[in-house]
């Protein structure tokens, strides 16, 4: 399944790792902050989020690297990329 059909179909937990300065300016809908910098220390709250994980930043970049953590600790996750694109594709339905 591709992350546009996960994001429309409401699929997974949207996590954005920007800072929590960043997530007040504007953020997707639902979506809950968890900076990149704690994701490595919430791992565990972050497996009890209903799966797939899908990870957004400002650009891509931090919610790539968290991707790779969290893939790394058997989470089923996937960088989606701008939250802007993120908010975009929920707001099609």
């Amino acid at each position: 399944m591709k992350i546009e059909e996960l994001i429309k179909e409401n699929k997974g937990t949207i996590i954005d790792v920007r800072t929590p300065e960043e997530f007040q300016g504007g953020h997707v809908v639902g979506s809950i902050n968890i900076p990149l910098q704690e994701v490595s220390g919430r791992l565990e709250e972050i497996k009890n989020h209903k799966t797939p994980i899908i990870l957004c930043c400002a650009s891509g970049g931090r919610s790539g690297v968290a991707t790779q953590i969290l893939q790394q600790s058997g989470v089923e996750s996937y960088n989606a990329g701008s939250w802007l694109d993120v908010n975009y594709i929920q707001s099609q339905n």
